[in-house]
């Protein structure tokens, strides 16, 4: 017999069942439950004029009648007004305090009246529970409203985002990467602040420095209303923060150049030479940091360990200097500058920017393993027979990666920001060169785009490394799924 397949109906039930529950576990935390509100607003707006329509209907007209009329025969409130007043005369006559007699009726009568309604909510509440009529929720009837087959079409285009979302936070590593993006936006948005804030409190005048000290008030007028310097602090970083948004940069103040073009050009070369040296760091380091794990206070230990030690003491200018005397014009092996067409030009600037990173890891490698390796499932797992390629690589390194992981990803930003000392020693034209070039002016657009692609970077990297947390720590996946 042929099997029934599902039909509309049973999945778009299945998937308003699957939303419903959804959106009743983000309700619980407060941000998500405001981005939702955001970017679902107009179904948020006609959820919220239903509950208010339908809210007083959903309680038993009945009910409320037959506590209020209670109320009244019981006299409650008379007696309430009664008791508040004798407390009231009781207290200012304790006190010594003034009052007339109308001033105390009010009170004791608002009091009263306070009480009363709070009564007559309680006893409605517990009547309707006690014949299985609760009054609803917003939440509750949003839930409602997701299981109706004609709300749940009608609200798809202007709750697509919204759906998105929850749908989105079903799955954790997906709610995982999507936090670390939208945390990603804020940094953004925090560097493009502090860097404008910073430039615009500058004692350097872009238009002194560009048009000279024999330019006129009108030339240095006109070029700052060219370039909007004329207007305030909130409207010139508005109007930064748009154009960012938008990919549009605007144009340098010197050359007027497109910043946009020119980072396009720039970003790739000085993104390539951190790859690079990045790779063959860890390629090296991570190697080097085991074995002088496994072997401490060795021949070997204390060799790599010092080497690693200079590694980390020797400043970049100085080590490329040296690079230059020595193996560009002594020994004439390599290239003294940069040349895209040359691929022996990029070794030098490679080893360079990434000696530090290959000390660093080494550094953390050794002591990371060193930690690990005596532990008791280390213990347990050479009991067991395992080899001890197994044991190292599996049970050991396997635990100690997240810290060199963490490293890595710090030095990493490092590099990207820290790269333009060695552009300018080794004349690259990356964006580290170019961010420096226009700090001096002060050319705001050109820093600004500099700053904000390597930021983003920056963060996207550091995306990538929570991540691999997840991927090597079966702890912090466990974590994910909980939370």
């Amino acid at each position: 017999m042929a099997r029934k397949q599902p039909g509309p109906s049973t999945e778009l039930f299945r998937l308003s069942s699957i939303i419903s529950e959804l959106y009743k576990k983000i309700r619980v935390r407060p941000a998500y439950s405001f981005f939702l509100f955001v970017v679902g607003f107009p179904v948020h707006l006609f959820v919220l004029f239903y509950y208010l329509l339908h809210r007083n209907r959903s309680i038993a007209t009945e009910v409320s009648t037959q506590v209020q009329q209670e109320l009244s025969e019981a006299n409650f409130y008379n007696e309430l007004v009664e008791r508040y007043t004798l407390q009231l005369e009781r207290k200012h006559a304790f006190f010594d305090q003034s009052g007339s007699a109308k001033q105390i009726q009010e009170t004791a009568e608002k009091w009263a009246n306070d009480t009363r309604l709070e009564k007559q909510e309680e006893l409605i509440r517990l009547r309707l529970q006690e014949r299985g009529l609760e009054k609803p929720s917003y939440d509750q009837t949003f839930q409602t409203l997701v299981h109706n087959r004609l709300f749940l079409i009608l609200s798809f285009l202007p709750g697509i985002l919204m759906y998105m979302v929850i749908l989105l936070y079903s799955n954790p590593y997906t709610k995982y990467v999507m936090e670390r993006f939208v945390m990603t936006i804020f940094v953004i948005m925090g560097v493009v602040v502090i860097v404008f804030t910073l430039l615009y409190m500058s004692p350097f005048d872009p238009a002194a420095n560009i048009l000279g000290e024999g330019a006129t008030k009108e030339q240095i007028a006109n070029f700052n209303h060219i370039y909007g310097l004329d207007q305030g602090y909130l409207s010139q970083l508005w109007n930064n923060m748009k154009g960012i948004a938008l990919f549009d940069l605007g144009t340098s103040y010197t050359g007027n150049e497109d910043v946009a073009a020119s980072i396009a050009r720039k970003f790739p070369i000085t993104l390539t030479l951190t790859l690079i040296s990045l790779f063959f760091s860890v390629l090296i380091a991570i190697p080097v940091g085991i074995i002088s794990a496994t072997k401490p206070n060795s021949f070997f230990d204390y060799t790599f360990m010092f080497i690693a030690l200079l590694g980390l003491s020797i400043p970049n200018f100085w080590q490329g200097l040296i690079f230059i005397l020595n193996f560009s014009i002594k020994l004439g092996w390599l290239p003294a500058t940069y040349s895209p067409e040359n691929a022996a030009s990029i070794i030098m600037p490679v080893v360079v920017l990434g000696t530090g990173l290959t000390a660093a890891v080494a550094r953390m490698t050794r002591s990371s393993t060193l930690e690990v390796i005596h532990e008791d499932y280390i213990i347990t797992a050479k009991a067991k027979g395992l080899s001890r390629r197994v044991v190292l690589w599996r049970h050991a390194v396997g635990n100690a990666i997240i810290p060199i992981i963490t490293v890595i990803g710090l030095q990493f930003g490092g590099m990207l920001g820290g790269a333009a000392v060695t552009e300018k020693v080794f004349n690259i034209s990356g964006i580290g060169s170019y961010i420096v070039d226009k700090q001096f002016i002060p050319d705001i657009p050109g820093i600004l785009g500099g700053v904000v692609y390597t930021a983003i970077t920056i963060s996207i990297v550091n995306v990538f490394i929570d991540i691999l947390y997840a991927f090597f720590d079966p702890r912090i996946r466990s974590k994910m799924k909980q939370y």
